[in-house]
């Protein structure tokens, strides 16, 4: 009568820690039972009964010793592959290999004629089916203090011949990462950007994030535009495949709280990051390293490469003082000082050589320098008398062919003004419908500069006509404040979103 296999690890065996993960232990129990000779059919393994088994004494231990010289020599058992346990029958384990088609992704649903919407809406799914998974053989059970060890290479190369084109795990950090050219992007690269409509159909949906997201940006360089930004509460920050497959490309976890402020660098390979631990990191996503890791006084809340310089760029938080850093030498090259207590947000202005700071100074009638232009190369205060309404501005957007810029306001509308001295408000002009409520809800112009979208408490996107600032569409985004919306700068209808429900949308 045939016996079936039986192994049982036991986990919480001490000297299961120093043994190898995956290999079959060395140690031999002795049997009772006859021993099971094999024989094959189809691949498969099979027993049947032969003689008892002689014990050999080695040490301390025992070692079980197969008859090999009753066997035919194609049917000889290898030592290596003998499963045991304590006092039961020594058999010889099964293997199968199974195997799956794998079958070949779209390049994008962008590229889908057939657009779902509603909850229809195509979602991009988190976890592997076993339909899509080709196994390899049997995997051995590992321990979970063992799987949370650094040596599992052995484990993470099974895991990743397995792979689906999914990136349901962020790479670990410091590894390099492969920049290419999305095949989607191509066709657009060096062509006119067409007309901005109003998106309507979910295409991504990426919940990676374990808190709120407070930033997304496109990365500037448009053959590498496929890629999305993302800083995050939860300490991280990551870098997204939003166009073709919807994936975490990488996660960084070089902050120890909240990441606060990300920006692309110009080249589109550095990541500039800033958080609530003082720290600021220059990241090289294609080398994998860092190019300086710097301790800042204060807790950063803004940061903003300079438009015409890419190794100067500027940060706020938390201080009266707005500093420049030079990236080659690592030390503040300007110091901008406020009477103020923290800076909001940061924004150059057409030619580089003025910008502009939001900050949260108000008084009861006016708000007195909540709105300051600055020049970069002298340091001195050009206007701060700029916006004379009592609600702070949490964030600041330029028009990309008009001399105009916007401020998001805590009340509950965009403020319109001219980018040229003395930098008036538009009063004919007000954006307004969407609500604030003190989040850092972000505002942008489209890339033809026709439409205004801003984000909302209350997790909606609101369009407004430039011209008109009337409200031509509404769109229910997140669960909570949705705090950023940002078109896409090649691929026209393209939207990004993020919320504090931790979730990065992508509509179309």
């Amino acid at each position: 009568m045939n016996s079936s296999l039986v192994a049982y690890d036991d986990s919480d065996s001490e000297t299961e820690a120093g043994e190898f993960e995956g290999a079959p232990s060395n140690k031999m129990t002795l049997t009772d039972s006859p021993v099971s000779a094999l024989q094959t059919c189809g691949g498969l393994c099979t027993v049947s009964e032969s003689k008892d088994q002689p014990v050999q004494y080695v040490g301390s231990s025992r070692r079980s010793i197969l008859h090999e010289d009753t066997l035919p020599q194609h049917l000889q058992v290898n030592k290596k592959s003998v499963v045991t346990n304590h006092h039961r029958e020594l058999n010889p384990p099964i293997f199968m290999n199974i195997t799956s088609t794998n079958h070949n992704q779209p390049l994008s649903p962008l590229l889908n004629p057939k657009i779902l919407s509603g909850n229809e809406c195509c979602l991009q799914k988190r976890a592997r089916d076993s339909d899509d998974v080709p196994i390899q053989g049997l995997r051995p059970y590992i321990p979970k203090r063992l799987r949370q060890g650094k040596n599992l290479d052995l484990h993470k190369a099974e895991d990743s011949s397995g792979s689906t084109g999914y990136a349901t795990k962020p790479d670990n950090e410091g590894d390099q990462m492969s920049i290419k050219t999305s095949p989607y992007i191509m066709p657009y690269i060096g062509s006119k950007y067409g007309v901005t409509e109003i998106p309507k159909h979910l295409v991504f949906q990426m919940s990676d994030h374990s808190g709120p997201v407070n930033a997304i940006q496109w990365c500037p360089q448009q053959k590498w535009s496929h890629m999305l930004l993302s800083a995050s509460m939860d300490k991280t920050f990551k870098v997204w495949d939003a166009v073709d497959r919807g994936c975490c490309l990488k996660t960084y976890c070089c902050h120890t709280c909240a990441v606060r402020a990300v920006q692309w660098s110009p080249c589109g390979t550095r990541i500039i990051s800033g958080g609530f631990d003082c720290m600021l990191h220059l990241t090289d996503i294609e080398k994998g390293t860092q190019m300086f890791s710097i301790r800042n006084d204060f807790r950063i809340s803004a940061l903003m490469f300079h438009p015409l310089d890419p190794n100067i760029f500027i940060c706020g938080g938390f201080s009266p003082e707005v500093k420049a850093w030079d990236m080659r030498s690592s030390k503040v090259i300007k110091v901008y000082k406020a009477a103020v207590q923290q800076t909001l947000d940061i924004m150059f202005l057409p030619g580089g050589k003025e910008f502009l700071t939001s900050t949260d100074a108000v008084s009861q009638d006016s708000a007195d320098r909540t709105i300051i232009a600055w020049d970069f190369d002298t340091a001195a205060k050009i206007s701060n008398q700029i916006f004379h309404e009592r609600y702070t501005c949490p964030s600041l957007a330029t028009h990309p062919k008009e001399p105009v810029f916007v401020a998001q306001t805590n009340g509950n509308y965009v403020a319109l003004f001219s980018s040229l001295r003395p930098y008036r408000i538009n009063n004919k002009k007000r954006y307004e419908g969407h609500k604030v409520e003190g989040f850092a809800v972000g505002c942008e112009f489209s890339p033809d500069g026709m439409l205004l979208v801003s984000g909302s408490s209350d997790g909606k996107v609101f369009f407004y006509n430039y011209r008109t600032s009337h409200i031509i569409r509404t769109l229910y985004a997140h669960r909570e404040a949705c705090v950023s919306a940002t078109f896409h700068p090649l691929l026209p209808s393209l939207l990004a979103t993020c919320g504090w429900d931790g979730e990065v949308k992508v509509w179309q």
